[in-house]
């Protein structure tokens, strides 16, 4: 089982990363739009930032969670309104999410075992919200990345969104709709350093192999299975590669593939979600 304290770490990393890498940005760069329709690299950080909130929000009075989720004036664009509501010029911003990600990280460092926070249409431990908002760090990270036509160097930390990925498997399946399979899915990852990763069982016959990064993009929907280096093996591996997101909140649009195919850099992506992490 994962400790808590070393999952806060990785949050932490992961977090100083992104920062490291926007915090020199000129104002123009902040205004550059990313993958996401609509969404500039400042709103993907101030999403960050209202996410953080509401997760403490959950973490420390349920009931002011409940009542932000029931006010809220259009629950379809619920995440883009706290995109817009966080929006803040770079020197406000980034104190903003850093204040808030340390804040939410002292609460959730003390929540007991086994004890459930609310949060959208589930309930979620301590580990489970950590690891959520290291996947949602790392997803509009890339982002950003794409935005500023960087590549970030992969770290152990993508293990935590693989696994997240994984677990999701049968949220995915429901929110297109579609029966939760009981067939049992093997997955083998390389890790950035040369590692294997694995989930389910070795006897499995369906598989989903190949890089962690890339079913990292995968479950994030930040990039269509038709540019990952994906390899999959059976009816149910290959159905869930479809349908895979590993957030909450209904069925994200996903990303076209890309045209032309990738040639070693980023390009120019349409819109996927933008959705709150599962």
């Amino acid at each position: 089982m994962v400790d808590l304290s070393d999952l806060l770490a990785d949050l932490a990393g992961e977090s100083e990363a992104l920062e490291a890498l926007v915090r020199p940005l000129p104002p123009a760069d902040w205004a550059r739009p990313t993958p996401a329709a609509g969404w500039t690299v400042a709103h993907q950080v101030a999403h960050l930032a209202w996410t953080d909130h509401v997760a403490l929000l959950a973490a420390t009075d349920a009931e002011a969670f409940f009542a932000s989720v029931a006010s809220a004036p259009d629950p379809a664009r619920l995440v883009d309104h706290g995109a817009e509501e966080f929006l803040a010029p770079p020197t406000d911003l980034l104190p903003r999410w850093r204040s808030g990600r340390a804040a939410l990280a002292a609460v959730l460092a003390l929540v007991p075992p086994g004890e459930k926070l609310p949060w959208y249409g589930t309930r979620m431990s301590a580990t489970s919200m950590v690891t959520a908002r290291i996947m949602e760090t790392w997803a509009h990270g890339e982002d950003i990345a794409d935005a500023l036509d960087v590549r970030r160097p992969d770290t152990h930390r993508l293990r935590h969104v693989a696994h997240l990925g994984v677990r999701t498997l049968g949220h995915g399946f429901a929110a297109h709709g579609r029966p939760v399979p009981a067939t049992p899915v093997r997955v083998e990852l390389a890790g950035p350093g040369g590692e294997t990763w694995s989930w389910g069982p070795a006897e499995s016959t369906d598989r989903v192999t190949g890089p962690a990064r890339d079913f990292c993009l995968l479950v994030t929907q930040r990039r269509h299975r038709a540019d990952l280096a994906l390899t999959v093996t059976g009816p149910v591996a290959d159905e869930w590669l479809d349908v895979a997101q590993a957030f909450a909140g209904p069925p994200g649009a996903g990303r076209p593939p890309l045209d032309p195919p990738p040639a070693g850099g980023p390009q120019t992506r349409a819109a996927g979600s933008n959705g709150v992490p599962v």
